[in-house]
């Protein structure tokens, strides 16, 4: 038989290691939250190729004795659980693993100074082996610098991601620690960059606007509520508000960031009936609760968490976010959008409307250059005049309609109910037809038939390029896509660290707003990263801006328009769905009519 031995202590270290250091983002996530657990004030990370070859987090702390470095070096060592009631945990880390899982799988150096103390001390570990250790020159407080992380385990370090997507990942962690703790001021820098730089004391709500995005302060409500032990607080934006997917929702508990599925279940049930299927609400929650109600044991990383009355903290979230939704302030979750308000009483500046069919899918090639002006958004504007138009009644008679039923399955156009669905008769019944997600199916297979023509024949250039300000990894993520979205039409380049500059739009959707269409396609390649082919992640992205260029729900159409969608579904593949798998049209036998009203 195999006999049975003792693993050594770096290996046993190694493994250990791979509970708690994935990837340079791991490592960096323990030690900004030993930093806080130290009672730091001012806490900065310096990363170089994105934590790849090293990455350092200094505070100023309560600091270590050399004593209590060599102490904290050792597994099982930690000074955050005072007895054994593991259950009644208020600090961030306290399993004793962090530093020396990471010092086995990096170049480690620990200094540290405690404020009482003349001088600090320092003590380096490489991979597991103690390489040096004496004084060291610093301010009360500890610096912390790793690098070479997985330098000597090339089974590992192969599998890290490029220094851009590591980046990205350490980014997302400090943001959410900081998120986490207003009162401390923190700054990141990467290479010779200054990231961001925040103050401390700037209040939960005021932090989360700053981190998330500067709009939210003024399209959100604030959220402060009790319920027995536990509260609630934070920022919820408006239904309003909202983007393609849920990575914009930060939910803490107890300080702690997590990504649970009760809580991220609790804030769609608060929106369901107010945001569409395919939206997801922009928010930033902390959750506090007594440390016996939750267990944060669940996970190594202690990113998931377990609660005592699961079904009482979702009912609270829910009530809790329905309730500042209602009453929180005066701007209802139904109110327009102020711009669109603006432009619907704008008058039209254009002197001729717009045929019925360009008006719908063409967009503004119609116009000459007598009615080219310079107000950016006045050449789309001349062209909407005739569909965008106040109605001055619905009662007139329709157009005569010269075609007869049986030669066109979805029927003839006869009018329009809500402002959203079109009623068409058909030989054999009633035709309902969602104008948005019809339309939005059209535009996205020409977009498709679109990849065999040439980019300028199917790109509308904007007569001012429009700059579009995003995060940093946002902006690097649409211009290494930015080669295949302009055979696209959609031409895209960088202006800057965090900005885009928008050049031209495909035309079929040359009416959308650039900055929404380039966030939407940004959480598109965000939510599927690397993990699609690139064919699959393009189709996502074409579905993205062809929900941008469709008709929307709630806008008058004239019955000609109404004719022309269903003539143009009958000649597009897969029109029977749009992109999200809704349909697009139902029909209503006459047979099931005339038993509606009992003559069948």
């Amino acid at each position: 038989m195999p006999e049975i031995r003792r693993l050594p202590e770096n290996l046993v270290n190694r493994i250990a290691a791979g509970e708690v250091v994935e990837r340079p983002s791991s490592a960096l996530k323990e030690l900004v939250e030993n930093a806080i657990d130290a009672g730091a004030s001012r806490i900065a990370v310096k990363l170089v190729e994105g934590g790849l070859d090293s990455l350092e987090v200094t505070d100023d702390g309560c600091g270590m004795s050399p004593e209590q470095m060599a102490l904290a070096l050792e597994r099982h060592a930690t000074s955050k659980l005072a007895d054994d009631a593991i259950e009644q945990v208020s600090t961030l880390g306290f399993r004793g693993e962090a530093l020396p899982s990471i010092a086995s799988v990096s170049r480690f150096t620990l200094e540290s100074r405690p404020h009482d103390a003349e001088q600090g001390w320092r003590r380096v570990v490489d991979h597991g082996e103690t390489v040096a250790e004496g004084p060291a020159a610093l301010p009360p407080g500890t610096r912390v610098r790793v690098e070479n992380v997985f330098g000597k385990i090339p089974a590992r370090r192969k599998f890290l991601r490029t220094p851009r997507s590591e980046y990205a990942a350490c980014k997302d962690v400090v943001l959410r620690l900081a998120m986490a703790r207003p009162d401390i001021a923190i700054t990141l820098d990467h290479g010779d960059r200054r990231i961001f730089g925040l103050q401390g004391g700037e209040g939960l709500a005021n932090r989360a606007a700053q981190l998330i995005a500067r709009e939210l302060k003024d399209n959100g409500v604030a959220i402060d509520m009790e319920r027995g032990a536990m509260r609630l607080t934070g920022i919820a934006g408006l239904p309003t508000y909202n983007r393609g997917v849920a990575d914009h929702q930060y939910l803490f508990v107890n300080g702690r960031p997590v990504k649970d599925r009760l809580l991220t279940g609790a804030v769609r049930g608060a929106y369901a009936d107010m945001l569409a299927r395919d939206r997801h609400a922009v928010l930033a929650l902390f959750l506090d609760l007594p440390c016996e109600d939750v267990d944060v044991n669940v996970h190594p990383a202690k990113t998931e968490v377990r609660f005592r009355d699961s079904q009482g903290v979702r009912g609270f979230i829910v009530s809790g976010l329905r309730q500042a939704l209602a009453t929180g302030d005066k701007r209802s979750a139904q109110t327009p959008d102020a711009g669109a308000m603006a432009r619907w009483q704008q008058e039209p500046t254009g002197d001729e409307p717009a045929p019925a069919l360009r008006s719908i899918f063409n967009g503004r090639d119609w116009a000459g250059p007598q009615h080219r002006v310079s107000e950016a958004n006045a050449a789309w504007r001349a062209v909407e005049a005739d569909v965008m138009a106040e109605p001055h009644g619905r009662a007139e008679e329709a157009a005569p309609v010269a075609q007869d039923t049986e030669d066109y399955p979805l029927g003839i156009a006869r009018g329009q109910v809500a402002k959203t669905y079109i009623v068409a008769e058909a030989k054999d019944g009633l035709v309902l037809v969602d104008q948005h997600a019809a339309h939005e199916r059209l535009v996205l297979e020409r977009l498709r038939a679109a990849g065999a023509e040439e980019a300028v024949a199917r790109s509308q250039a904007l007569l001012i390029p429009e700059v579009v300000e995003l995060d940093e990894t946002s902006c690097d993520r649409l211009e290494e896509a930015a080669p295949k979205l302009a055979e696209h039409g959609l031409a895209l380049e960088r202006f800057g660290p965090s900005a885009m500059l928008v050049r031209s739009l495909p035309h079929a959707i040359a009416r959308t707003d650039p900055d929404k269409l380039l966030r939407d396609i940004d959480d598109d390649l965000a939510l599927n990263g690397e993990a699609l082919l690139l064919g699959e992640k393009l189709d996502l992205v074409l579905a993205t801006m062809a929900c941008h260029g469709s008709v929307r729900a709630g806008r008058v159409l004239r019955v000609d328009e109404m004719n022309a969608l269903l003539r143009e579904m009958e000649r597009t593949p897969r029109s029977g769905q749009c992109n999200h798998g809704r349909p697009t049209w139902v029909k209503l036998s006459m047979e099931d009519v005339e038993k509606l009203f009992g003559r069948h």
